[in-house]
């Protein structure tokens, strides 16, 4: 690991201002990411801006029936959080279903929806990378690309995005706050992550003087909602194929449905084309089944990864199937 300069930010303004004053400073969260990639020498920041200890950690109430997450909130915290387990069990599933124990106690929720690809070639320094030296080409398309990208890749990269809780906050239309030299803003969780195109190093659309400062969950949509992790051994493994589905079911028939998957793209999908199928289809697996096939349609699967079409079909029509069961049921403290 090369030398580094380390400041601790005592608020958010010096941190911003921190940071859009050096090139190759990063903002530092929990690490259980950034460091790995410094010692693998992926990421070689010249200072690292410590925003741990900011007082970014509430889970608020905001009006409207909405909740806000500050960065800083650990993963762990957000999993046990009451309002979070009653009124959005999707996020809290999503959540315990990433990493261990004990990288959830460190991990952050900015750090997580930040956290970059586990494709081997990004993070072994010797082998070429379009996403860490744009142009020097993606021998993953022709190499090791079992757990890669199927839909949205680009001859430029087929690396996945790895997080379950981005997943979920796609399900249910949450935004992301992000804070630079200029102000606020804020951004659709959906349009947050980025497809690779011809610009496959970016893998978010933030700048690199701003930080990411909090989640917004709009109120709970009506219905139920679920996570479901398709994954090589029972813990501590990234989706080959993740669902994270939002359901309601009146008289047998779907008045609402929210759906995304993790494991297939460079971003979270949201499966509006499935979607958009289900409103006001019977609640059957049948129904559930061709919504399905018709999001996957589009996927462009390598030589060795077509098994994540028919793993994230028969994921999503298990989920579904499952909650349109569920909401048979009173809902929880009704």
């Amino acid at each position: 690991m090369r030398p580094f300069g380390y400041v601790r930010a005592d608020d958010v303004e010096t941190a911003i201002a921190t940071v859009a004053t050096e090139p190759d400073a990063r903002f530092l969260g929990g690490g259980t990411n950034l460091v790995d990639l410094m010692k693998l020498g992926v990421e070689r920041p010249g200072l690292l801006v410590d925003v741990s200890r900011l007082p970014l950690t509430g889970i608020d109430p905001v009006g409207d029936g909405k909740l806000r997450i500050g960065a800083n909130v650990r993963n762990s915290d957000l999993a046990a959080h009451p309002l979070i387990r009653a009124r959005y069990p999707v996020l809290s599933q999503a959540l315990l279903a990433g990493a261990s124990g004990q990288l959830r106690n460190a991990a952050t929720t900015g750090g997580n929806l930040l956290q970059r690809t586990r494709c081997l070639y990004f993070q072994d320094v010797s082998k070429p990378c379009n996403k860490r030296a744009p142009g020097s080409g993606c021998p993953a398309r022709e190499g090791i690309h079992r757990d890669l990208a199927v839909l949205g890749h680009s001859e430029h990269c087929v690396a996945t995005n790895p997080s379950d809780l981005a997943v979920a906050l796609a399900a249910l239309d949450a935004s992301v706050v992000l804070r630079g030299p200029d102000g606020e803003r804020t951004v659709a969780a959906t349009a947050f992550h980025r497809l690779p195109a011809d610009l496959p190093e970016r893998d978010t659309v933030i700048a690199h003087d701003e930080l990411l400062t909090a989640v917004e969950l709009p109120a709970p949509p009506p219905g139920r909602s679920a996570y479901r992790k398709a994954r090589d051994r029972a813990s501590y493994a990234f989706a080959l194929a993740s669902v994270a589905a939002v359901l309601d079911v009146q008289g047998g028939t779907v008045r609402e449905v929210r759906l995304a998957f993790g494991g297939l793209a460079h971003k979270p999908w949201r499966a509006t084309v499935a979607e958009q199928a289900l409103l006001g289809a019977p609640a059957t697996e049948e129904s559930f089944r061709h919504a399905a096939d018709a999001e996957l349609a589009a996927a462009r699967p390598l030589r060795d990864n077509g098994f994540k079409v028919p793993l994230a079909r028969n994921l999503a029509v298990r989920v579904l199937a499952s909650l349109a069961d569920a909401n048979h049921m009173p809902q929880l403290g009704s």
